[in-house]
This record gives C-alpha cells, sequence and structure tokens, in this order.
C-alpha cells in the first residue's frame, strides 16, 4: 500500500534528483491534458513525477468522490505518453504500472501505441488480430509491421484482414507471403483476390503477377482483378506491359472521344455513373471520397459539381496532370534498405516524414533512412482513366459528378 508520504517531495528525495527538471514540465502538461482527474488529487500528489501519478491513478482508479474509473484511465494513458521511451527494464514499477494500462486497451489504438512506445515484446496476437480488424488503418498497419519485425513473416494468416493490411503497408518483404496464397488454389477465391490487389500495391508484387500470367499460371478467377487493378498502376512498365498480358475487356474505347466542347452538350444517366465510379476497372472511390464512401486520398468529390462545371470535370479525367491540386502532389521516396513509397506527402518534421498512400494509409519514415525524395510532375490520378469507359460511360460519370454539390 502507498503512502501519502511516497509522494512528498523534499529537496533530498531520490527521485525528484532523478527526474529534475524534466518531471516538473510533464507534470504540467499531464495536468492541463487530464483536470478532471488531476484536481481531485491531495496537492502534494499534484507536484509528484508521472510515474507516481500513474502508480497513483492505477492503484485508485476511483475518486473519493465516486467519479467513473473511465477518466481515471484516460489519464493513465495520458501519463504513459509523458513517460514514453523510459527503460522498463530498470523500473519495475513503472514496467507493471506499463503492462496493466496496456491490458485494458487490448483492441484499441493506444494497445498499439504503447507496444510501440515502451518496445513491448510478447504482443505479437494482439498486434496481428488489431491488424486484422483495422487494415486500412495506418495504425492497423503498423500493428502489423510491430508483429512481424518481432516473429517474423511465419505468423501471419491469410485471413482477409491481414492480406489487406500487408498490401497497405506496400512492403516488399510481403511479397512472398502474398505470392503464396495467390498461387494456392486451396485459399478461398476473395482471399487470392485480395492477396492480388495486394500485390498490385508494390512494383515487385506487380511483375509478380504478370509473370504468373505470362507462363500461363495466373488463375482465370483473378484475371480480371490483375487486369483492373495493373492496367491503372503507376509504373510505366508495368502498366505497358499489363495491356499486353492482361488486357482489359475490349470495346469501352474502340471509338474516339469526340472534342469536350461537343461532350458537354450530351445529356447523362447521373445514376448510371455513379454505378461507373465504383466499378473495379474505374474505381474512383478507390482514391476518393463521396458522401463518406470510398478512400481518403486524393480531393473529397462529395461537393465537386459545386467546384467545377462539366468542361472542367472532363479535362479533369482526360487530363489529370493539367491542374494538380495543392496538397496532392506525388511525391516518390527511395530508402536506403531498397524499399520505395509513393503518395501524397502528409506531414514533415525535423526527424521524419509522413506518406499517405493510394489506399488512404499513411506511414511515418525516418529522415535518416530515406536515399531520395522526389515531387513528381504527373498526377497521382492514373492518366488513361477514359479507357476503361464507353462513352457513354464517360459522360454519365460526370453527369453524376455535376449533381455532387453542397447542401
Amino acid at each position: 500500500m502507498m503512502r501519502r508520504a511516497d509522494f512528498q517531495s523534499t529537496p533530498k528525495s531520490a527521485t525528484r534528483d532523478r527526474h529534475a527538471p524534466a518531471w516538473r514540465e510533464r507534470s504540467a502538461d499531464f495536468q492541463s491534458a487530464v483536470p478532471q482527474v488531476f484536481n481531485l488529487l491531495p496537492r502534494a500528489v499534484r507536484r509528484a513525477s508521472p510515474l507516481c501519478l500513474l502508480l497513483l491513478i492505477l492503484t485508485f482508479p476511483c475518486s473519493s468522490t465516486a467519479q467513473p474509473a473511465e477518466p481515471a484511465n484516460s489519464a493513465a494513458i495520458e501519463a504513459l505518453s509523458r513517460l514514453k521511451g523510459m527503460d522498463l527494464e530498470s523500473s519495475p514499477a513503472l514496467k507493471n504500472a506499463v503492462l496493466k494500462v496496456l491490458d485494458s486497451t487490448k483492441g484499441t489504438s493506444q494497445f498499439v501505441e504503447i507496444v510501440r512506445d515502451f518496445k513491448l515484446k510478447g504482443q505479437t496476437k494482439e498486434l496481428l488480430n488489431f491488424a486484422a480488424s483495422h487494415p486500412n488503418d495506418s495504425t492497423g498497419v503498423e500493428a502489423l509491421r510491430l508483429a512481424v519485425a518481432e516473429t517474423g513473416l511465419a505468423g501471419l494468416t491469410n485471413s482477409i484482414g491481414i492480406l489487406e493490411a500487408m498490401g497497405n503497408a506496400a512492403d516488399k518483404q510481403f511479397v512472398p507471403a502474398l505470392m503464396a496464397t495467390v498461387s494456392d488454389p486451396k485459399q478461398p477465391v476473395e482471399n487470392r483476390k485480395a492477396a492480388v490487389k495486394s500485390l498490385a500495391q508494390t512494383e515487385d508484387g506487380s511483375a509478380q503477377i504478370l509473370k504468373l500470367a505470362k507462363d500461363d499460371k495466373l488463375d482465370n478467377a483473378l484475371k480480371f482483378t490483375a487486369s483492373a487493378m495493373l492496367n491503372s498502376a503507376r509504373w510505366p512498365a508495368i502498366k505497358t506491359e499489363a495491356a499486353e498480358v492482361l488486357p482489359l475487356p475490349q470495346g469501352k474505347n474502340a471509338t474516339p472521344l469526340p472534342p469536350v466542347s461537343e461532350l458537354v452538350k450530351i445529356k447523362g444517366d447521373p445514376e448510371a455513373g455513379s454505378k461507373v465510379v465504383r466499378r473495379l476497372e474505374v474505381n474512383c472511390i478507390g482514391c476518393h471520397q463521396i458522401n463518406g464512401q470510398g478512400v481518403d486520398f486524393g480531393p473529397n468529390l462529395s461537393e465537386i459539381g459545386s467546384k467545377f462545371g462539366k468542361e472542367a470535370l472532363y479535362e479533369a479525367i482526360l487530363d489529370p496532370s493539367a491542374g494538380i491540386s495543392f496538397g496532392f502532389e506525388a511525391w516518390q521516396i527511395e530508402l536506403k534498405n531498397g524499399d520505395e513509397a509513393y503518395g501524397l506527402l502528409a506531414s514533415e518534421t525535423a526527424d521524419e516524414i509522413t506518406i499517405k498512400t493510394q489506399t488512404g494509409v499513411s506511414t511515418r519514415y525516418k529522415k535518416t533512412d530515406l536515399a531520395k525524395r522526389q515531387k513528381m510532375t504527373l498526377s497521382i490520378m492514373p492518366a488513361g482513366l477514359q479507357t476503361t469507359m464507353s462513352q457513354q460511360d464517360l459522360i454519365d460519370v460526370v453527369e453524376y459528378l455535376s449533381t455532387l454539390k453542397k447542401k
């Protein structure tokens, strides 16, 4: 049982000397972050280090005024954020406190963050469960990376969630595992399709799919998915070869398009256009959100009709690189270990950058790990999108987009 005296601070206190002056700043931050809990504590306790505060909150999760435990748990998590980076092995009290909070956060993003910040081991199962449940979330992908960093690829399952998370990681280390799923006829077709989509997120994976197709070893059930993914690939060589090896269905672009000035005069069907943008081979919602549906990557299209007329919409589709919106410039990143990243520059600090990929997942990279970074002059939206649609499909899509207006 901890005594009130344990939290008294004196000039000769070993704990105060060891943490001063950093603990004073952390305690101040903690006070401002969780005043609903902090203000319930005795004055002597308020002057304690974040570690003491954390131990108190965990020992007495409810206050004398019978406040619920949930704020205290939030306060414990906040206290941990002020202590990350500390060596758990040199502080048994802190280690026990961290593990206690960790257990209460299973299934949440805080669990992943605590494992990462305190470099905890033995949490692979929970990390993979979180990754499988949140494959399209940045924290879910980070959970996958943390698990693989500890135990390797052997423990990965073939669930659709894990397969999608591997694709969103856009890491070539996952190519062998994904290829094994694609090549296994005993796996469910939907899982194998998910593996094809994930392979298409890296150049190495895309090349492996093409090799299977050229060797006539790609299952017929997977060819449409592979064709749709690779014919819109961002690597010119892959896209060119895919057009020959895995061509898109014929007939949609057989007739040359008339000038935009003529297209805008033709009335389209917005309902039909709504279906076209959701087709796999067109897949507008694979990069854009429309009224909450789709991937948050490119500009939101929910009110696009209020911003652009039909002529501008046609031009944006037919020549996407002509006018790239500010903040949506593509970046090519090459890492010293040979990996690469491609996407939007979501944020940048003095030490790291965050790249947001077309799947909507953001990944942080230390600048010391970068070999090269380059802003691309071409739009991240693939050119030639109209080749996946008939003329009427294109007209219907523009008609539909023009109806998406601010309410």
